[in-house]
């Protein structure tokens, strides 16, 4: 009886095992170059927030140290300003937004994938030029309306423009993964006697990654903005944290370490949000690229 030797494996090349190295490295490489020139300016902010105004200008890219190391920038921003009445109101306006933004947008969108009407196309094309022009092209016609609506220095203005801006992309992306939802589910669902409310709640779970990438990518840019809180309420006492800050930036004589303060607190929430759910937010970014 003759024995067989099982064939041996061949180690993979030298020439190989290098260009799978390298096509590795140089992804790698450039995603940590882009992580360095993101991460720069926020390690400005941070570190001379922490200097006295000399050292900010003298050592700007220095660690503070015994001799520069300052607190003064907080002091003026906790006894010169509001700043926990601006952290409400932005809290208040981000969290509102982003709540009726998703439970609108989510309604719409299951309306316009499951049911066919007349319309239906023509709606989907109005949302999509939506998406595609700014809405501050429309800030003189917005002002005008919420003067006609007394809700200038409102927190309900501002609240009212950034649904209307984050509603287009919300329901474009969310009903497109709601037609990836298996139709037999929800047939299945009606024989079983339930409402069309019911099956609403059974699908907004299997939609999940895209309710939450939807979800950073509107609250980022609320916390963020400054154009429609300058225009539309521009008041101390519903200013929010962005318009907060301009208020140590003058035409002549800057408050640099109020300012560097300042926008140091104003990224602690995004900074500790990201720090909690940040697996979840990658998850829901790229479920959402992939779909």
């Amino acid at each position: 009886m003759t024995k067989t030797n099982a064939p041996e494996e061949k180690m993979p090349s030298f020439g190989y095992r290098l260009k799978i190295f390298t096509g590795n490295l140089v992804p790698q490489l450039i995603l940590f170059i882009y992580m360095l020139i993101a991460l720069f300016p926020i390690f400005m902010i941070i570190s001379n927030s922490f200097k006295s105004r000399d050292a900010i200008f003298r050592t700007p890219f220095a660690l503070p140290n015994a001799q520069t190391f300052s607190m003064i920038g907080y002091d003026t921003v906790f006894s010169r300003a509001n700043f926990s009445g601006y952290f409400l109101n932005s809290f208040i306006v981000t969290g509102v937004s982003l709540v009726l933004t998703l439970l609108i947008g989510a309604m719409a969108a299951f309306a316009l994938s499951e049911y066919k009407f007349k319309g239906n196309d023509l709606i989907a094309l109005y949302l999509s030029i939506g998406i595609m022009i700014p809405i501050r092209l429309g800030t003189v016609s917005i002002l005008r309306l919420m003067a006609s609506l007394s809700l200038v220095n409102t927190l309900t203005g501002l609240i009212l423009i950034y649904i209307a801006q984050a509603l287009p992309m919300t329901i474009f992306i969310l009903s497109n993964f709601m037609r990836q939802v298996p139709k037999e589910l929800k047939d299945a669902a009606r024989i079983d006697g339930a409402s069309e409310y019911r099956i609403f709640s059974l699908v907004l779970p299997m939609v999940r990654p895209a309710i939450g990438a939807i979800g950073i990518f509107t609250m980022i840019p609320i916390w963020n903005d400054l154009w429609f809180p300058l225009i539309i309420s521009p008041s101390s006492k519903t200013a929010t944290i962005t318009l907060g800050v301009q208020q140590f930036l003058g035409q002549y004589v800057s408050d640099w370490n109020a300012v560097l303060s300042s926008l140091t607190l104003a990224m602690v929430p995004i900074l500790l949000i990201y720090i909690i759910f940040s697996r979840q937010m990658i998850r829901s970014i790229t479920a959402g690229a992939l779909k």
